[in-house]
């Protein structure tokens, strides 16, 4: 018997956090309720407690980092500065090239 994998939304993974805050119920009453092992709420919450104290969003997916507002529009704005030197340096190249033609 091979056991599948689930992948659960950060919608789902935020309603069960949810549930476990706002009720007296323990991680595993919660877990047992959605069908869901244990272990799994328990991680939910505890990345919801650490992510949310830093500012940042809780839940975002397979691999993708949880970025503040200010991270993500740094990294925005560094993909774009180094645009811009690559330009500089093509116009550069063509300003040199065609200064040599004349």
């Amino acid at each position: 018997m091979t056991a599948s994998k689930h992948e659960y939304t950060a919608e789902f993974k935020e309603e069960a956090v949810r549930l476990v805050i706002s009720s007296q119920k323990s991680c595993a009453e919660i877990a047992r309720n959605l069908g869901i092992p244990p272990y799994l709420v328990v991680r939910w919450k505890q990345q919801h407690e650490q992510k949310g104290a830093a500012g940042r969003p809780q839940f975002t997916g397979r691999g993708v980092p949880a970025l503040s507002e200010q991270e993500a529009r740094f990294r925005k704005l560094e993909r774009e500065l180094e645009i811009t030197r690559q330009e500089r340096d093509i116009l550069k190249k063509a300003v040199a090239f065609f200064a040599k033609e004349n």
